[in-house]
């Protein structure tokens, strides 16, 4: 997995690059010049890199928030590895993290008065289980689902996890959640025309203000 983000306004240029999950205070750094390598203090395993002066080597490096580096950039960032004499090699992923899923089936939760456990299709081979809060989830609405390394426009990453209990892969999302313009401040996910295609990649841009 290999989520990357860049804010030259708010952290300068410097490239976040997260391949595994862990919390702040689980990590240590360790630094090969202008590339630093983060990992988990308990197993030492390799959780994500921080990359100054990123534009010196990424010089089409674009994009505010989460960016897809091409496979190109991946490979310039797999040299500077090598050069520090890193085993890992990172690999691009241009998947969509955001896309039309279709509730197939919903059920209670057993410890929770208000959480859902539901069954979605995503275009993937299987549906995902995923525990959803929303009071206005129901079966057969199509909605959008942030994908396991999703980043979402709050910066929060989505990792598999588990909601009193009960296992969950994704998130159903509210236009909230997804940063839309004119989102209602009341809960509730987002229900997309039942017409929309399974799978499909969210498309931010058509769905910008909240109708």
């Amino acid at each position: 997995m290999l989520i990357t983000s860049y804010n030259p306004v708010a952290l300068g240029d410097v490239l976040v690059m997260t391949t595994a999950q862990a919390t702040a205070s689980e990590q240590k750094a360790v630094r090969f010049g202008d590339l630093v390598q983060i990992q988990r203090r308990d197993n030492d395993q390799v959780v994500g890199y921080n990359l100054f002066n990123a534009s010196t080597y990424l010089s089409d490096l674009k994009g505010q928030g989460q960016v897809f580096l091409t496979a190109a950039q991946v490979e310039q960032i797999n040299a500077l590895l090598q050069q520090a004499q890193q085993p890992q090699r990172l690999s691009a992923d241009l998947t969509p993290k955001f896309v039309v899923g279709e509730v197939l089936e919903m059920k209670a939760h057993p410890d929770s008065d208000h959480l859902k456990i539901t069954k979605v299709a995503v275009g993937q081979a299987e549906p995902l289980q995923i525990v959803c809060g929303a009071p206005n989830v129901q079966a057969e609405q199509k909605v959008v689902v942030a994908l396991v390394g999703a980043m979402m426009p709050s910066g929060k990453l989505i990792w598999p996890g588990k909601l009193r209990g009960v296992a969950s892969y994704g998130m159903i999302c509210s236009p909230r959640e997804l940063g839309l313009a004119n989102a209602p401040a009341r809960r509730g996910i987002m229900v997309l025309d039942h017409k929309t295609p399974v799978g499909q990649a969210f498309d931010f841009q058509a769905h910008y203000e909240f109708a």
